[in-house]
C-alpha cells in the first residue's frame, strides 16, 4: 500500500506537467498574438500584420552561436520567397537591445526584427532553447516548431514553407 506522502507529490507533479503542456504553443494551435517594438523602425509590429502570409517566427539572442548561422540563411530564404507571401519575423530576447543592434550590424538582414526585452513572448511561446522557431501558416496556425539550428536545417525548413505557400 502506498503512503499518502508519495501519492500527493506524484499527483502534484502530474498536475504541473499537465498545466505546462496545455500552456505551451503546439502544432495545430493558433499562434499567440503579440505587438512588439521593432529594432529597425520606430514603430511596433504585430503578428496579425502578417496574416495571410507564411511566417517563420524566430526567437533568438545575440549570444546564440546557431543564430549566427541561421540569420544569413534565413535572409536568403526570405529574399527568395517573400514575393510568394513568406515573412521572417525574428524576436530578440536580449534584455539590452544594444547587443541585438550590434549583432544586426555584423549580420544585417532584410526581414523584420523585433525586441522582447522582458522575455514575455518567449515565455508565452515556451521557448526553452535558442533559437526556437515556429512556422505559422496563412491562417495564423502553428504548423512546425523547430529547436536549434544548423546549416543543413534550411533545406527541411524551406520544404515545409514552400508546401504551406502552395496551400
Amino acid at each position: 500500500m502506498k503512503s499518502k506522502m508519495t501519492t500527493i507529490p506524484l499527483l502534484a507533479l502530474a498536475l504541473l506537467t499537465t498545466t505546462f503542456s496545455v500552456n505551451a504553443v503546439e502544432v495545430g494551435q493558433p499562434a499567440p498574438e503579440f505587438t512588439l517594438p521593432s529594432l529597425q523602425k520606430n514603430q511596433p509590429t504585430a503578428l496579425k500584420a502578417h496574416l495571410g502570409k507564411v511566417v517563420y517566427l524566430d526567437f533568438w539572442a545575440s549570444w546564440c552561436a546557431p543564430c549566427r548561422t541561421s540569420f544569413p540563411l534565413l535572409n536568403k530564404l526570405h529574399e527568395k520567397l517573400k514575393a510568394k507571401g513568406f515573412e521572417v519575423v525574428a524576436i530578440n530576447v536580449d534584455e539590452d537591445k544594444t547587443k541585438a543592434e550590434k549583432f544586426l550590424q555584423e549580420i544585417p538582414v532584410g526581414f523584420t526584427v523585433l525586441h522582447d526585452s522582458k522575455g514575455e513572448w518567449a515565455d508565452k511561446y515556451v521557448v526553452e532553447s535558442m533559437p526556437t522557431s515556429f512556422i505559422i501558416d496563412k491562417k495564423g496556425v502553428v504548423q512546425k516548431i523547430h529547436h536549434g539550428f544548423t546549416a543543413t536545417d534550411i533545406d527541411e525548413l524551406e520544404q515545409k514553407i514552400t508546401e504551406l505557400l502552395a496551400k
